[in-house]
């Protein structure tokens, strides 16, 4: 019997061609390669059996066969990443107790170990439906702000809650009292945007009513532990690799592959 760190599991990357912030951003060059297909390259490095790229767009999948990436076509209708991969689940007729990690198709830089821990914490946590990570928040003006989604945990490192607000809030300090006093309390949580799904889960989760805490927060995972689902959390002690947004993060992700790109 296969120990729960060798388990297989598939890495499943979304690419929507539409973007507001960056139009055609999963065809965006980085390095030579567009960059949805660094993003498959880096997973590929992973322990994962098979990566494939779930997106609406035949011109996405030409580029990846062009660079050998396996790839899916989906509908365009869906309304969050989840919902596209879903339907990749299906295509690929996944088994429904299939691990599938969510990566994230705007993330050239993403930390292997951080895909492989996030398959492996699922596989150890058979009371769990999904996983993800979290690591310090590293300053004040991060922990105020609504950009970056916040975690708190139980004794387990299942998760509570997420929410954009600056939680766990201290009643009794003023946060910046808080934020300095050394070693007494534990840095709050910043979410890191990677999922470990049971496929089972994954399949059925476009079904399920979204949360309000959801549609206030947006976010997503919400959804997930208002219908009773736990997530397990892996905290890691480094930051994640940037996720490109705009064209400066462009600029920025070209400039530190082109730096990095003999150790990659």
């Amino acid at each position: 019997m296969e120990s729960a760190t060798n388990m297989p599991f598939t890495v499943l990357i979304p690419a929507r061609l539409a973007s507001t912030r960056l139009p055609n951003k999963p065809l965006a060059d980085i390095g030579g390669a567009p960059m949805v297909v660094r993003v498959a390259q880096r997973a590929q490095l992973s322990r994962a059996v098979r990566v494939v790229v779930a997106t609406d767009s035949q011109e996405v999948m030409a580029q990846c066969k062009n660079f050998g990436i396996d790839s899916v076509l989906t509908g365009q209708a869906h309304a969050s990443g989840s919902d596209r991969l879903a339907e990749a689940c299906n295509l690929l007729g996944l088994p429904d107790d299939a691990v599938v990690v969510n990566v994230q198709g705007d993330e050239p830089l993403i930390d292997v170990a951080l895909i492989n821990a996030v398959a492996q914490l699922l596989n150890e946590r058979p009371d769990c439906a999904m996983s993800t990570a979290a690591h310090a928040v590293q300053s004040l003006e991060d922990y105020l702000n609504p950009n970056v989604v916040k975690v708190v945990l139980d004794a387990r490192h299942t998760a509570m809650y997420f929410s954009r607000a600056p939680v766990p809030h201290a009643r009794d300090h003023a946060e910046q009292i808080w934020w300095d006093a050394p070693g007494s309390l534990p840095k709050p949580l910043r979410h890191v945007g990677i999922y470990g799904y049971r496929a089972h889960f994954l399949k059925s989760f476009p079904h399920l009513t979204p949360a309000p805490q959801e549609l206030l927060e947006s976010l997503e995972q919400l959804r997930a532990l208002w219908h009773g689902h736990k997530i397990a959390v892996h905290i890691t002690e480094k930051s994640p690799g940037m996720g490109v947004d705009t064209p400066a993060d462009l600029l920025a992700a070209r400039q530190m592959f082109a730096r990095l790109r003999p150790s990659i």
